[in-house]
């Protein structure tokens, strides 16, 4: 069954545009066709993650009826497929989110699975996509402001009786400065669905402007992105098989092997 899945949160910074990248470049790694879509209409940054900050057609065409939704799709060398936004501050004055839904079918039409980036917080924009949700799951880190932020959001899909799949913590160092998964849980009542550590290859990915899964796809958080959407799509992974082990990599760097 085709879903939307919105990629939301409480509050900006979390994580949640690599979340909704690596989400959908992950179930496209399964051989499920996914389609990213940048709904963050007054930042957007999916097509500066993945190199395509300019594109001649895009999401605010859609949504100002100007183009199709196929118009303004556009295919990664990987096989993801993404809908950008606009840069633009004039093409956002005439836009309504709230026009979203009205495309629900069509961005369905597309892909098996619609991977939604939300705005951050409760706004206008925020509120249109999740609206328009099959399942929602929100980005948070394990902090104090950021989980705090996210119960708000959790309130807001209660109340518009949207299901919360569950949470994807980021930027997890493992200390005891930072919230753990079980106090997290018991704050937001939903389940965890899956832990991103702190890795500096999030930080190469996001230099060479392209999903971790393909600059990087053996590392801690590639691999962690790779188990989530596995659950989700109800595929087979094993993340230690997955693993890239260390006698490999030194023969490599010696030139020993491919």
């Amino acid at each position: 069954m085709k879903k939307v899945i919105v990629i939301t949160s409480g509050k900006g910074g979390v994580g949640k545009t690599t979340t909704s990248i690596n989400l959908g470049a992950a179930i496209n790694y399964f051989g499920k066709e996914a389609l990213v879509i940048d709904a963050n209409l007054s930042t957007p940054n999916v097509g500066i993650h993945l190199n395509s900050p300019e594109v001649p057609i895009n999401l605010n065409h859609v949504l100002s009826k100007k183009a199709d939704v196929s118009e303004a799709v556009y295919e990664h060398e990987s096989g993801l497929k993404i809908l950008p936004s606009s840069l633009s501050i004039n093409e956002l004055e005439k836009i309504k989110p709230e026009k979203m839904k009205d495309f629900k079918e069509d961005f369905k039409e597309i892909a098996e699975y619609v991977i939604i980036d939300s705005a951050a917080g409760l706004g206008i924009e925020a509120k249109a996509v999740i609206e328009m949700s099959d399942e929602l799951i929100l980005v948070t880190n394990p902090e104090i402001p950021a989980i705090a932020d996210a119960l708000k959001t959790i309130k807001l899909a209660e109340k518009l009786k949207k299901n919360v799949l569950g949470i994807i913590i980021t930027r997890v160092k493992r200390n005891k400065t930072e919230m753990q998964p079980e106090t997290v849980k018991e704050m937001l009542e939903v389940p965890i669905l899956g832990m991103i550590p702190e890795d500096i290859t999030i930080q190469k990915s996001l230099s060479e402007r392209d999903a971790v899964i393909h600059t990087d796809p053996k590392s801690k958080s590639a691999r962690a992105y790779k188990e989530i959407a596995a659950n989700l799509i109800g595929v087979e992974y094993d993340s230690d098989q997955d693993r890239e082990r260390r006698l490999k990599r030194l023969l490599q760097k010696l030139g020993l092997v491919a």
